[in-house]
């Protein structure tokens, strides 16, 4: 699966599944400026003694489901040892029969839909599940928001926030939450939120992408909302700060990473996307972390400790070495269940400051 490339370099590849484009492609940049940041960092890893150099092979997934399945065939074509990704629970369930039939390894960085591994042996990953994160929100909104009815808005045909929807719903009490679906396309969302109103709930929950959560904060501020926002961890990006900033609305979100935890790799990496334009760009403009970035990040060095455990380029024998692998990330320690699960317990819980434009640190919530 190695080639000598043309400077003579024993190369191994890493697939990066992600969407560039759709409706995720803001998430799945940011997501991808970690690995990139990481291949910098550790560009080489050594193999039988020789060193290679890591190379990242792209496929941009384009946040469908139809298309999954295509751009991971064309990252097995490419010949690439392990895969890391994807942003969307939805393409990554899509794509895991594709990964599945050749026996190339994939690792989850922030598909949190539970199927995305139970439903495929070679799946992996690195973060948080959905009936985890589902229930510390719905705690947050009945114990520190002091909810006791809640509206849920998730969008048709999709995995991630129609399951993050469900356990949230699970959680806080079928009896007292309205749940509606938005179909494709929706870019006006008055309706929903003037539903929420008149339904009389206590809090707003929506885990939607990006491109929809700038719409839905839009309308919520100019509709006057009255209620506090709550999201799960597609939110936690700087399209939510700039959407959100100077608006009246209480935002929260659950994720990955706080920033200033790691102060040093936090400096650092901002410094490489102040210095490279499209970096800067792909992290929409600015250098504020999002969370998924530094999973990207973490998520790199796991392959490569999957790559050096195995001590080969052939994938059969990284997808062998995977289960046990453990890794001291930026995020949290990193070990994996006999399923392919992160063994992770807590979630970061943080606020909007729509003063600032910045993430302010709520609590570290665990369930149990």
């Amino acid at each position: 699966k190695s080639d000598d490339s043309a400077s003579g370099d024993k190369v191994v590849k890493i697939g990066v599944f992600e969407p560039q484009s759709g409706d995720n492609g803001a998430g799945g940049k940011q997501e991808i400026l970690g690995m990139q940041y990481a291949n910098k960092m550790i560009p080489t890893v050594t193999i039988g003694g020789e060193e290679y150099k890591v190379e990242l092979v792209y496929a941009d997934n384009a946040s469908s489901n139809d298309k999954a399945p295509t751009a991971a065939q064309t990252l097995i074509s490419e010949g690439v040892s392990v895969v890391l990704g994807s942003y969307g629970s939805g393409v990554s369930i899509a794509a895991g029969d594709t990964f599945s039939a050749a026996q190339v390894p994939a690792i989850g960085v922030t598909c949190t839909n539970p199927q995305v591994t139970s439903d495929c042996d070679v799946y992996f990953r690195i973060c948080f599940l959905d009936p985890f994160q589902g229930t510390v929100l719905a705690n947050y909104a009945k114990n520190e928001l002091k909810a006791t009815k809640a509206y849920c808005l998730a969008k048709q045909g999709d995995d991630y926030s129609g399951g993050l929807a469900n356990y949230f719903i699970k959680a806080f009490g079928e009896e007292n939450c309205v749940y509606e679906q938005f179909p494709e396309g929706t870019s006006d969302f008055s309706t929903y939120i003037t539903n929420a109103q008149q339904q009389g709930c206590d809090v707003f929950f929506s885990p939607v992408s990006l491109e929809a959560a700038a719409q839905i904060i839009a309308k919520a501020e100019t509709q006057g909302l009255g209620m506090p926002i709550l999201a799960g961890d597609t939110w936690d990006s700087n399209v939510v700060l700039e959407a959100a900033k100077g608006t009246s609305l209480n935002i929260c979100v659950t994720t990955f990473y706080q920033e200033g935890v790691n102060a040093e790799f936090d400096s650092a990496i901002k410094e490489w996307i102040n210095s490279d334009a499209t970096a800067k760009t792909n992290n929409g403009g600015d250098d504020k972390l999002s969370a998924v970035t530094v999973m990207g990040y973490d998520a790199y060095c796991v392959a490569l400790e999957a790559i050096k455990a195995a001590d080969s380029t052939d994938p059969a024998a990284i997808l062998a070495a995977l289960p046990g692998v453990s890794y001291e990330g930026i995020t949290g320690a990193i070990s994996f269940n006999d399923i392919g699960d992160a063994n992770r317990d807590s979630a970061v819980v943080k606020k909007c400051n729509t003063e600032s434009g910045n993430w302010d640190f709520v609590t570290v919530a665990k369930v149990g």
